[in-house]
């Protein structure tokens, strides 16, 4: 049985503000974050855009590879979000196709492909001048309510 619901933006935005409010990807008091603000795209997943500025450089020209693992895993968390789902990932695996390039606008999206409650299957990738840059696969395992609440109040 599948553990997939209707997705709706109110539900992402407030899964992520209680559930990931100081996250350096999402959170939008995380001074020196990423400020990334996803949505709902048309095929049920989420996407964001980013403009890759000069300061999250690897190599001289080039996105920083942990950026790009990070903005995947991202994607892939906020699609879950949209289902009211809190999960953390367990496994991920990322391939680097191209290099991404500084000062130009990309776009994250992510996607469900299976869930099997408490498992969710997941797919995400960088796209960037309409060429794939990176892609994903990852795992994630949901997190029980209880196990979220006492952790925010040990904070």
């Amino acid at each position: 049985m599948s553990a997939i619901t209707e997705p709706a933006q109110d539900i992402l935005e407030q899964t992520q503000q209680s559930a990931h409010p100081s996250c350096i990807l999402c959170g939008n008091s995380q001074e020196g974050g990423l400020g990334l603000c996803f949505s709902l795209s048309a095929d049920g997943g989420v996407e964001a855009h980013f403009d890759c500025p000069s300061h999250w450089q690897g190599y001289a020209g080039i996105l920083h590879g942990g950026i790009t693992s990070a903005l995947l895993d991202g994607a892939m968390t906020h699609c879950l979000f949209a289902r009211a789902i809190i999960a953390v990932t367990g496994e991920m695996t990322v391939r680097f196709r191209h290099p991404i390039d500084l000062h130009t606008p990309l776009v994250i999206q992510a996607q469900i492909v299976r869930s099997q409650r408490p498992l969710h299957l997941l797919q995400a990738r960088i796209t960037q001048d309409g060429h794939v840059k990176a892609k994903a696969k990852g795992k994630f395992m949901e997190r029980s309510a209880a196990t979220y609440r006492s952790r925010r109040r040990e904070k």
